[in-house]
């Protein structure tokens, strides 16, 4: 779905209407790829059906898409997607791969935290939001008004907030978990140390 976005969120894009017909189709297939994300995951959990490469493709397939509707929203929406915004949250989606595959290497793994769950929720509204509103900066029905242009920078700045807030916690559970690994080795080495040293001094 990835190519598709970027190519809905391109200026080459041939349907361009009055109606919002391109800030509609985009949103609807983000909201798609967010939804059928997270079947895959839940159905692959419930049956059993967990790979190693289910493991590595997810998670990649689920921050290329992230990065590519914050990149296209970048030129699309500047106004409320900048370019430190976008930056900050790719930044921190990558720091977190990286602290992923040393926990991985290190034989152990950090279950993902509310606040993670809570920055993947934003991420979609945010996108959402700044996809209409570049075509829309209010809604009216009536007497209720709703404030699509408003929604947008609060959501997107609210999702740099809990991804830097989340970031943080990853990386202090992940700090603790490296900590204890290390006193682990250590406690190992002193004890192989000593048994060795008896060993010799029995010879």
């Amino acid at each position: 779905m990835i190519p598709l976005l970027l190519w809905i969120l391109s200026p080459h894009f041939p349907w361009q209407g009055p109606l919002g017909e391109q800030e509609i189709l985009a949103s609807v297939l983000f909201v798609l790829a967010s939804i059928t994300d997270g079947l895959d995951g839940y159905l692959a959990r419930k049956r059993g059906q967990i790979t190693t490469m289910g493991m590595l493709l997810d998670p990649l397939a689920d921050k290329i898409m992230v990065t590519a509707a914050l990149v296209a929203l970048v030129a699309y929406n500047p106004e409320v997607v900048k370019v430190w915004i976008a930056v900050v949250i790719v930044g921190r989606e990558f720091l977190i791969s990286g602290l992923r595959s040393i926990a991985s290497s290190e034989g152990f793994t950090i279950q993902a935290s509310d606040l993670g769950k809570l920055k993947t929720v934003t991420q979609i509204v945010s996108v959402v939001s700044a996809i209409l509103a570049h075509h829309w900066y209010q809604w009216q029905f009536g007497l209720l008004v709703i404030p699509v242009n408003w929604i947008a920078i609060a959501a997107i700045y609210f999702t740099v907030l809990v991804s830097t807030i989340s970031a943080i916690d990853y990386f202090v559970g992940f700090w603790k978990q490296i900590d204890r690994a290390s006193k682990d080795r250590r406690s190992t080495f002193v004890l192989t140390r000593r048994k060795g040293a008896g060993t010799t001094s029995t010879h």
